[in-house]
């Protein structure tokens, strides 16, 4: 067993023009202030970091470690979720993804998923220089229109659409292999991996690759009324890295876990802050902790309630009093007795 290191904080939600959200360091100084440990940079916002720079400059990735240091945060990986996403979109979804995508391949879907296969590789590199062994990112999507069976969905259509994705990732994760980095997959409703099934499909296109992992977040798991806590017993050795967030599910007579195309505050299935939703985090905790989960306790706020300041100081001290310190003792040594292999046997009846 590992004690869960943490807490930590997804600084990707926070981000302002307004200080401290606009520089590093006051975003450091700030999440350090309210007792995170760490935090999880986006790759996307050059506020935070150069990806450019990281992939090429040791130099520059140890300056930002120091930087950190200093304010006494580390980083826990990176997040390159929005460059995951377009790395496969289905052409329905070109105009609504296309505000992801930098103006200059906007509108161009070859340039654009050409961009975000770059900076993928990017990330990778970055990840490697400033010392880090875990990706977070989203697979993308070339199958999410057709989720639901009907009309009958034509004979090998998802198996080609799974073949393609891997088709588009299996490079990616053989680079990550030999920079030494688990790219974490979010299971996310929107990606093609948006279920522990799904992942499996995934997974056996990709040939079992070990450098293809989960990123754990319940939230997106109840609200799909999914087994959040059995996900870990099958997964486990999958899941490097994950997001501590809250959800909650409450269906009725009018809307279930599609939520009826409603905005956030009226969906049946929505995010809260830690310790507002339904999520049981004193039983992740102990089956991260059994399991000898090896990685930080991200907390990614989303909540269509409260303000991302409350959450950020309450989720520290929630992350902080889940966390379990591990034994190297058991409960019951007091009682021991002398190992003797000769009275062992008597006591069995093996007496000849």
């Amino acid at each position: 067993m590992k004690t869960i290191k943490g807490p930590a904080l997804f600084i990707g939600q926070f981000a302002d023009d307004a200080p401290p959200f606009n520089t590093l360091a006051g975003m450091a100084e700030w999440a350090s202030s309210l007792g995170f440990k760490g935090i999880q940079l986006p790759a996307w916002d050059v506020r935070f970091i150069d990806i450019a720079k990281a992939a090429e400059s040791t130099v520059y990735c140890d300056e930002m470690k120091g930087l950190l240091a200093d304010r006494g945060v580390q980083i826990t990986d990176l997040a390159s979720h929005i460059q995951g996403q377009l790395c496969a979109v289905h052409p329905a979804h070109d105009a609504w993804l296309d505000g992801l995508a930098p103006p200059q391949v906007r509108g161009n879907p070859k340039a654009r998923q050409e961009w975000a296969l770059q900076q993928m590789s990017l990330c990778i590199r970055a990840s490697h220089n400033l010392g880090l062994t875990t990706l977070g990112t989203f697979s993308g999507s070339l199958l999410w229109p057709y989720w639901y069976p009907f009309p009958q969905r034509p004979e090998g259509l998802v198996d080609m659409g799974f073949t393609e994705l891997a088709r588009i990732w299996h490079p990616l994760l053989d680079q990550a292999d030999e920079q030494g980095i688990d790219i974490c997959f979010e299971i996310h409703p929107m990606e093609d991996l948006f279920d522990g099934t799904t992942f499996e499909m995934f997974l056996d296109k990709v040939n079992g690759h070990q450098r293809c992992n989960i990123n754990y977040d319940p939230s997106h798991l109840l609200k799909q009324g999914l087994d959040y806590l059995e996900f870990i017993d099958i997964y486990h050795e999958r899941i490097k890295t994950c997001h501590i967030k809250d959800s909650e599910f409450r269906p009725n007579g009018r809307q279930g876990f599609l939520s009826g195309m409603q905005p956030w505050l009226k969906r049946a299935a929505r995010d809260r802050s830690l310790g507002d939703g339904q999520t049981d985090f004193r039983s992740i905790f102990t089956k991260l902790t059994e399991h000898g989960f090896p990685g930080w306790a991200v907390y990614e706020w989303e909540c269509c309630l409260k303000s991302p300041e409350q959450g950020a100081r309450e989720g520290a001290e929630f992350i902080s009093r889940h966390i379990i310190e591990t034994t190297n003792k058991v409960f019951d040594d007091f009682a021991g007795t002398i190992v003797d292999e000769a009275a062992n046997r008597a006591m069995l009846g093996l007496t000849n």
